[in-house]
């Protein structure tokens, strides 16, 4: 995993996930849209992730620009995703984005939601 750069925000994606990012947002063709990343209740443990493609500017929004990806998050989500890294893996037993949060106290087996 190589890490790319962090934010004053404490956000970082790695290098693998900002290829992949890149890659989606050709696919979708268009020039409007940041990978927005935030916070829901909801899970087995409390709270989720969700990751998505959003051309939305909110009130409050923090926005870290990694090589030209902007990774967006609102500011009720922001505090729980300091010092998380977004990675993207690709393997035989795994593909897609992963979020390793220090501020998770614990999360389920489906890794989808923490606490």
């Amino acid at each position: 995993m190589t890490v790319q750069s962090e934010t004053t925000e404490g956000i970082i994606l790695t290098d693998e996930a900002a290829g992949k990012v890149k890659g989606l947002l050709e696919q979708e063709g268009r020039d409007d849209l940041r990978l927005r990343v935030a916070v829901q209740p909801g899970g087995c443990s409390g709270l989720r992730y969700q990751l998505y493609f959003d051309e939305r500017e909110l009130d409050g929004d923090v926005v870290a620009d990694f090589g030209g990806i902007e990774v967006v998050t609102d500011r009720m989500s922001s505090p729980y995703l300091i010092g998380a890294t977004i990675d993207f893996v690709d393997s035989i037993e795994k593909q897609g984005f992963t979020i390793d949060n220090p501020n998770a106290t614990g999360s389920c087996a489906c890794g989808d939601s923490f606490n």
